[in-house]
């Protein structure tokens, strides 16, 4: 005895009912107080840079924000992968959702760093290797959405968008690398495993900043997540009633 599944997913997979719920109302609500809490110590509490003055504050957004896109890579080239692999229209919707969401967040990495550039370099842009290798990353990115965006088979574009996110993983490596392999203008990372360049209220500003920005990319990742799912559903939904629509009119004739 077999089961008639519908589609070409398995039955076993479940998701989301609806946009939200008492979980990320939650999670929204907490994020929301850590942000707050990062504008007191970034913007007040944390002491201005001997050197940069107050155009460091930029920092305590622009390295989590920065992380937080690699992450978001990750993540789409791990849903990628496991979509190729098995199917799974689960797995590619989190790499879906996280390709919206690293997006975002290397755009808007990209644009505290022109500026904090600015008061530091007396630019907004150079064709330095960080912010080279960290603008191709956001073309991949934003190729990636184009592909899965297509007018076509549900399969079709989910294999081909997957096949893209695979190479964002290679791409993070080489922005993460850059300051290492060339002689950038951009300064080294800030946080190492050998330890901190900073100290004081300006490290725990940076680690509130990690935080409250990690709790807003949870918040968003699933909340696309969501949103992708049922429009999936409706899309499905849609063509199943075309083809009863049409069968039956064959029926009929």
């Amino acid at each position: 005895m077999t089961t008639e599944t519908a589609g070409p997913f398995e039955a076993s997979e479940r998701g989301p009912t609806s946009t939200g719920s008492r979980t990320t109302m939650i999670l929204g609500i907490v994020t929301l107080l850590a942000l707050g809490v990062l504008v007191l110590f970034g913007l007040i509490l944390s002491p201005a840079d001997e050197n940069q003055g107050d155009a460091v504050r930029i920092m305590y957004v622009h390295v989590p924000s920065a992380t937080l896109s690699y992450v978001g890579c990750f993540m789409t080239a791990i849903g990628s992968a496991v979509y190729l692999w098995r199917k799974s229209q689960w797995w590619d919707l989190v790499a879906y959702a996280s390709a919206e969401v690293a997006a975002l967040f290397t755009a808007f990495t990209l644009v505290t760093g022109m500026l904090w550039g600015r008061p530091t370099w007396g630019v907004f842009w150079v064709w330095d290797a960080r912010l080279t290798s960290e603008a191709m990353l956001m073309l991949l990115l934003l190729g990636y959405l184009a592909v899965r965006g297509l007018a076509a088979d549900y399969q079709v574009r989910a294999k081909r968008a997957a096949i893209v996110g695979l190479l964002l993983v290679p791409n993070v490596f080489i922005v993460r690398q850059s300051v290492q392999w060339w002689r950038t203008l951009h300064q080294k990372p800030t946080l190492t495993l050998a330890g901190a360049h900073i100290q004081g209220l300006m490290l725990f500003s940076l680690f509130t900043g990690f935080v409250a920005i990690t709790l807003a990319f949870v918040w968003m990742v699933i909340h696309r997540f969501r949103v992708a799912w049922l429009e999936e559903q409706v899309d499905a939904e849609g063509l199943d009633v075309a083809i009863a629509e049409r069968r039956a009119e064959g029926v009929a004739s």
